[in-house]
């Protein structure tokens, strides 16, 4: 589908969607849990029912009840699925069952839609063998199989280049038949391994990690109980808004939002304040375009996520941005980095591509012709950038929003964008 954006002012108030991190770890706990787990307000998007489906296939029962979902765990002891467990767009939904799918004893095949056989998956799998899973994959990708039980008893030297991959093996890791050792090199995006530990945390179970997060013992034989969670709302969804708002807002509320939340593209609000963006945080947050944005520099290495709406912001800031220490982005559903240089010059920006980042000069953005790249946040922050352009847009692609913000264009419609679908 196409999506033409017409330059439009925006106001009123918009509520941000559940955390697909959150709900997708709330259903790979609940899947392993003992008894009856309640996910309450879950994002229900594309990526959480793929991860649903697959959970389903591997023994858990769910049953919806307004917003929330139960669902009634296999206490560790998955089911055979029998067929190939179809992931289609979800690397985190992905690793993480590929991980916990190689703790039962039966082969389990995993796949997904042309994006996902792109996403890097040898780390996790080297981490498997040696902690005794047998794996077999397509030069490290998807389709793949994985075969348990997973046996532990020895140290697993662990791929930091995602943070997912130690995710998905501190949750398989407590239902392995003896002790995991998971050592780490180096470790990007580490605001996403402490909502994993968060999980843990709540679920009573046992680990110990160094400060640096690089080296973490796990005792095996541990059991996941029932639990009940309340899902937050997802930061990394709410820096769209966030950045429309400060673009061309006349005066807009980001509603469900809970700073006090582990997830780290909280962030983004403040890479915005210190862009001059004119945020108010009462009740509600209140953003508008009151001053024009300044361009800065950012790290995003915590945040890679963040990395093509805050190239929009700064395409259409005064001065410099420069977005920085963060390769992780180019092994995303997209290289995310080649995708937004490329597609903003369409647009009229001045930007130099790195090999970790981007370097852009902000200046007046024009409408263009623009290739959403099958990426849900790509899509969503070319629509941003489009929102601010002097003349309509037409991207390519939109129903990739639905990934993660299936109500994105319904939405930014009410909040006044000029959005059209065909």
């Amino acid at each position: 589908m196409k999506l033409t954006v017409h330059p439009s002012r925006i106001a009123g108030a918009i509520t941000v969607p559940g955390s697909k991190s959150h709900t997708i770890r709330g259903i790979v706990a609940a899947l392993a849990a003992e008894g009856t787990s309640t996910l309450c307000a879950p994002l229900d998007s594309a990526d959480t029912r793929s991860a649903l489906a697959a959970a389903t296939a591997l023994g858990a029962v769910c049953a919806e009840q307004g917003r929330d979902w139960r669902i009634t765990g296999t206490g560790g002891r998955l089911t055979d699925p029998r067929k190939t467990l179809d992931l289609g767009n979800s690397g985190t939904g992905l690793r993480l069952l590929t991980a916990m799918a190689a703790t039962g004893g039966f082969p389990v095949r995993f796949d997904g839609d042309a994006s996902l056989r792109t996403r890097l998956m040898e780390g996790l799998l080297d981490a498997l063998r040696q902690l005794g899973a047998e794996c077999v994959s397509d030069n490290g990708r998807c389709p793949l199989t994985v075969r348990g039980p997973l046996e532990g008893g020895t140290a697993a030297a662990v791929d930091g280049t995602t943070s997912q991959f130690l995710t998905a093996l501190l949750f398989a890791a407590p239902l392995a038949r003896r002790d995991c050792v998971l050592d780490l090199e180096f470790l990007n995006e580490k605001p996403y391994i402490g909502i994993t530990l968060g999980w843990l945390d709540r679920l009573d179970i046992r680990y110990r990690c160094s400060e640096d997060l690089l080296h973490f013992e796990v005792p095996g034989r541990q059991r996941y109980r029932g639990f009940e969670a309340t899902i937050p709302a997802d930061f990394s969804t709410a820096a769209f808004p966030l950045v429309a708002a400060a673009l061309v807002g006349d005066g807009v509320e980001i509603r469900n939002l809970d700073f006090s939340d582990v997830q780290g593209d909280k962030a983004v609000f403040e890479y915005l304040a210190r862009m001059n963006a004119s945020c108010c945080r009462g009740r509600e947050l209140l953003v508008e375009a009151a001053r024009p944005l300044q361009g800065g520099d950012f790290d995003l290495n915590a945040t890679p996520d963040a990395l093509p709406v805050m190239a929009v912001a700064g395409a259409a800031a005064t001065g410099t941005t420069r977005l920085l220490h963060v390769p992780q982005a180019r092994v995303k559903e997209t290289d995310r980095i080649a995708c937004m240089t490329r597609e903003l010059r369409k647009m009229g920006a001045v930007i130099e591509e790195l090999p970790d980042g981007m370097i852009i000069r902000g200046g007046r953005l024009h409408g263009a012709e623009l290739d959403g790249c099958g990426d849900h946040r790509i899509v969503m922050a070319l629509a941003v950038a489009a929102l601010a352009a002097d003349s309509p847009s037409v991207i390519h692609g939109v129903e990739a929003a639905a990934v993660t913000y299936p109500d994105f264009v319904a939405d930014f419609r009410r909040i006044g964008a000029a959005f059209e679908i065909y």
